[in-house]
């Protein structure tokens, strides 16, 4: 490993710091009559993880010349989209996954009930979070605006909730590539593509430059999921932090099961170099960028 990687990988560990300080921060304090509720979505929030959303988009931000802290409250508040979305896929009627990141999953500490209610919380509470960007940056209150409305619709059932529709509706059947690819491309892809456009967004970006932005992170959220898919079938539980063979439990197609293996990996190889190449295009220093993306898409948990 040369010197650069090492480097890159202590400021990732730092990075990772930063945002687990900027969670803490904007979570409600466990007080009150409902304090349970917050127990639980700190629980949820801070199980660890890659906290790559955030990642992306304090790096792209960056990459554009953004300086302010406007940006923490919308890092915070992608985190706790994708956080809820967890939760509620690992309850009972969904994957029924007991364990992730290592521990017991939010709906088996606390109980069904309460892990239904923590996942609401957690949507809620993130749309509260990113508001504080027009009381305290009311001089961006255009640009926070707009990257508001990314955030909405990119969760939604324009996005994520969409991808998720579909994963669920199809899950026992056999489904097209295109079906496929539509499932990941919302499901994944359209969190990953939000974090980066709210970045560039909110640094003053231009249109064609967050349009680019989008393409890159579509690639990013695309190879994440084939890998994610590809580690299900060649990983442990305990590299991996949950449990494996649950697309093959839960009978969901994916692209080793469409492609194979071998395909499954080459088809990561390629989406991964188009952003890498496609990310050279755009201004600022992006070594660290770069280097995340491949680290990210080549993980093995």
């Amino acid at each position: 490993m040369s010197c650069s990687k090492i480097d890159y990988e202590r400021e990732r560990d730092r990075k990772v710091e930063e945002i687990e300080d900027i969670l803490k921060n904007y979570l409600p304090r466990k007080e009150g009559m409902q304090k349970v509720i917050m127990e639980a979505m700190e629980y949820s929030l801070m199980a660890g993880g890659k906290r790559l959303r955030p990642m992306l988009m304090q790096e792209t931000y960056r990459l554009f010349g953004g300086e302010s802290g406007i940006i923490e409250p919308f890092m915070a508040a992608i985190e706790m989209i994708h956080t809820y979305s967890l939760v509620h896929d690992d309850l009972p009627a969904m994957d029924n996954d007991e364990y992730r990141r290592g521990r017991k999953t939010t709906h088996v500490v606390y109980g069904e009930d309460m892990g239904i209610l923590a996942g609401d919380a957690l949507l809620n509470f993130a749309f509260e979070t990113a508001s504080l960007a027009f009381e305290q940056y009311p001089d961006k209150a255009l640009l926070a605006g707009r990257a508001l409305r990314v955030l909405a619709g990119k969760a939604g059932i324009y996005g994520m909730i969409g991808g998720q529709v579909v994963d669920v509706k199809e899950t026992g059947h056999a489904v097209s590539r295109e079906v496929l690819d539509f499932i990941y491309e919302l499901k994944t892809g359209a969190l990953i593509e939000s974090s980066m456009m709210i970045g560039a967004i909110l640094a003053g970006a231009s249109d064609e430059d967050v349009k680019k932005v989008e393409k890159i992170a579509s690639n990013i959220g695309f190879a994440f999921q084939v890998q994610d898919d590809i580690l299900d079938v060649t990983s442990t539980s305990e590299v991996l932090g949950k449990p494996v063979h649950s697309d093959e439990k839960n009978e969901k197609s994916t692209y080793v099961t469409l492609v194979g293996l071998a395909e499954a990996g080459r088809l990561v190889e390629s989406a991964s170099m188009e952003a890498v190449g496609l990310l050279g295009e755009l201004p600022g220093e992006n070594g660290y960028l770069a280097w995340l993306i491949e680290k990210l898409i080549h993980r093995e948990k």
